[in-house]
This record gives C-alpha cells, sequence and structure tokens, in this order.
C-alpha cells in the first residue's frame, strides 16, 4: 500500500505537466457542476458539449503536430471560413450533391495546407507570418467567395454529418414511464451502450497490452494495484459518457468522425517514422538534421495534414451551422491553440501528445459550456480564456525551470 501511495505523489508532484491537466479537468467539471446544478452533467448538455466542440477537437490534432513541430498556426479560424465558403457555394448555390461539399472542404483545406506549408518549409518564412497573413488572406477569400451573404440552408443529409444520431440499431430499453397522463416513457439507446462498452473493452486490452510491452523491454511500469485502479476510473467515464448520450438522443455521428481521427493520430504521433521526425524536429533542430531528417519534408507535411483536419473540421462546422457566414471561424484559433498548450504542448516544440490536446480541448469546451448555462457576458467568457491560456503557457515555464533545477 505505502508503494501505491508513492506512486501516486511521483505522479501528481513530478510529472505535473501530465497529471496536472487531468486533475484541472475534473476539478473544472466539478466546479461547473456545482455552479449549474448539475446541469453540466445533463445528458442532453453531455451531447451538446460533444455537438458544439466536436470542429474544435478535430483541429487539435493536427494544431498539436504544428505545435510539437515548433511552429504556430494562426489562420485555422479562417481556413475553415473559407473551406465552408466553398462547400455552402458549391452545395446550396449550385446545387450540388452533399457529398460533394464534404470532399470539396477537404480539398480546399489541404490545398491551403500545401500553399501554407510550401512558403514555411521551402522559402523558410516563419510560420507565425505565413499564417497571419493566412488568416487575412483567406478571410478576405471568404468574404470574395460568398459575395458578403450568408449562404443556407444545406440539404438536409449534410446536415445529418454534425447533427445525426445512430439509434434504435439494436432497439432501446425502457428506464422510465414518464410523468402525467401524457408522460413519454424515457428508453437508453442499446446500440450507444454496447459502443460504450466496446471501448472500455479496447481500453482495457490495448493498456494491458502496452504494460507487457514495456515489461517486456524491462522498462518501468506502475504497480498492479494503480494500474487496475487507472483503469476501472477510464472505464467507469467511458460508461457514464456513452450512458448520457444513450439516455438522450443516441451515439451522435460526429463522435464517430472524432473517435476514428483520434485513434488514426495517436498512432500517426506515437508510432509512425513521420510522427517520430516531427518530435525530433521540434524538440532539436539541428541534431534532427545531422540525423539524416528531411526537415524540409517534415514540416511541408505537417501544414498539410492541418488543411486537412480543418477541411473536415470545415465541412462538421458548417453542417451544425446549416450554412456559411462570412463571419464563422472567427477566433477559433484561440482556442484550438489553447487547447494544445493547456493540454501540456511546450511552447518551445518537442513536447506534447494527442491526448492531452483533446483534454485541453474539453477543458475549454466545458469552461465555455459552463459559462453559457450560467449567463455569464461573451466579452467575461474571453477574459476567462485569455488567463486560462497565460496560466497554461507560465505554467509551461515553471515546470522547465523546476526541471533544469532538479538536473
Amino acid at each position: 500500500m505505502n508503494n501505491v501511495f508513492t506512486e501516486v505523489k511521483e505522479l501528481l508532484t513530478h510529472n505535473l505537466r501530465t497529471s496536472g491537466i487531468y486533475i484541472a479537468f475534473v476539478a473544472i467539471i466539478l466546479l461547473f457542476t456545482i455552479l449549474t446544478g448539475g446541469t453540466l452533467l445533463s445528458p442532453e448538455n453531455v451531447t451538446n458539449i460533444v455537438l458544439q466542440n466536436a470542429h474544435i477537437l478535430i483541429m487539435a490534432l493536427g494544431m498539436i503536430l504544428v505545435i510539437v513541430g515548433g511552429h504556430i498556426d494562426l489562420s485555422v479560424g479562417s481556413v475553415l471560413a473559407f473551406a465552408s465558403a466553398v462547400s455552402a457555394v458549391l452545395v446550396i448555390r449550385m446545387g450540388m450533391p452533399w457529398w460533394v461539399g464534404v470532399i470539396a472542404a477537404i480539398i480546399t483545406g489541404i490545398v491551403v495546407g500545401v500553399w501554407q506549408g510550401y512558403w514555411v518549409a521551402y522559402v523558410g518564412i516563419p510560420a507565425f507570418i505565413v499564417t497571419l497573413a493566412g488568416m487575412l488572406l483567406f478571410r478576405g477569400l471568404t468574404w470574395l467567395v460568398l459575395d458578403n451573404v450568408s449562404l443556407s440552408p444545406f440539404p438536409t443529409a449534410y446536415r445529418e454529418v454534425a447533427s445525426g444520431f445512430l439509434d434504435g440499431i439494436f432497439g432501446s430499453i425502457t428506464v422510465g414511464q414518464g410523468q402525467g397522463l401524457m408522460g413519454v416513457p424515457q428508453t437508453v439507446d442499446v446500440f450507444t451502450l454496447v459502443i460504450g462498452v466496446l471501448a472500455v473493452i479496447g481500453v482495457v486490452v490495448s493498456s494491458m497490452r502496452s504494460r507487457r510491452a514495456r515489461q517486456g523491454y524491462n522498462q518501468v511500469v506502475e504497480s498492479m494495484p494503480l494500474f487496475v485502479a487507472k483503469l476501472v476510473v477510464i472505464s467507469a467515464v467511458l460508461l457514464a459518457f456513452t450512458w448520457a448520450l444513450a439516455y438522450n438522443r443516441g451515439f451522435p455521428v460526429v463522435l464517430i468522425i472524432v473517435a476514428v481521427l483520434i485513434l488514426v493520430y495517436q498512432v500517426i504521433a506515437n508510432r509512425t517514422v513521420f510522427g517520430r521526425h516531427v518530435y525530433a524536429v521540434g524538440g532539436n533542430l539541428s541534431a534532427a538534421r545531422l540525423s539524416g531528417v528531411n526537415v524540409r519534408s517534415v514540416n511541408f507535411w505537417i501544414f498539410v495534414n492541418m488543411g486537412f483536419l480543418t477541411g473536415i473540421a470545415a465541412a462538421v462546422f458548417s453542417s451544425r451551422s446549416n450554412g456559411a457566414q462570412p463571419g464563422m471561424g472567427n477566433m477559433f484559433e484561440l482556442d484550438v491553440i489553447a487547447a494544445c498548450f493547456i493540454g501540456g504542448a511546450s511552447t518551445m516544440g518537442g513536447v506534447g501528445r494527442v491526448g492531452g490536446a483533446l483534454v485541453g480541448g474539453l477543458v475549454m469546451a466545458v469552461m465555455t459550456n459552463g459559462m453559457q448555462l450560467m449567463g455569464v457576458p461573451q466579452s467575461s467568457q474571453q477574459i476567462v480564456k485569455g488567463l486560462v491560456l497565460l496560466l497554461a503557457v507560465a505554467f509551461d515555464i515553471y515546470n522547465k525551470r523546476r526541471a533544469g533545477t532538479v538536473r
């Protein structure tokens, strides 16, 4: 038992960059749950948080690689608006099929990524300048493409991308009869519960295989009690989350998109040559060059990837918005960049994880949603977000100084 307490203390004190965000996330959820009288964690609101922030989580997957590579992208909000505008013109104004609009948004994002990647990787202009120019350029192109007007609505099939639900596939379970003479029985979607159980099984199996692999290489692993406790907590959170979805409207289609992208980018970041090269370039550029890493190619594909994910996010956001407006996507770059830094990414590059960026995105989502439920003015919400971002970067600097003192 003493060993377990020692491990927990070590986790909380010497791995603050990793563990701090999870502690903060839980604290923020508890705080806003109390302040909103439990509304924050109601099934309907949990579903709304997923729908309202899917595009931010998608772009955070690309931004974390940008930041780890030692860059920044200030243009994602404008690029999202531009890709959404292209999709809207094709589908709404020209009457093309809904899937043409989705593909067009993604291709537009990729083309933008190629454009910005070229200037950063092969011309050598700092990403800050290139993407700052992109913020202005693609916002202007958005106005031009839309001819300064909003376009709506999208066809029903297009709207299903971000607003559709998979429910009733395996039937439902009645858990309540409702209230009053006209009360409608409350049901829980079985398909969503099955997805939750499969997710728990996947996490357990993956964690056990990873633990065995580390033991096979004689690496240090946590004690079995702590390992089991961690799995129990993660499983409980996953089951509670899927229960909330099942109790409300079922499994959101957009969550499938987000989940697939998370799995793919976990593999890319942790188990591919490209992922290792991104960390190498961001961690020590000179050493990466001397090791034979094609730095230009890595930087180029970092921005192509960012454009690709922004295109997907554009299709998702325009689907949920049911249209395209010249001002859409404004300040999205704040939420995406903040998600990465709050999630533990370093301002100097070379440090950051996909999981951390996702938790950082959820921190921003919960704060925004909680403040909206409380009726906090938009101006005050921006102040809070700015302060949180500042504190996250200050925490990163504190960790660096602390590590240097320890050495």
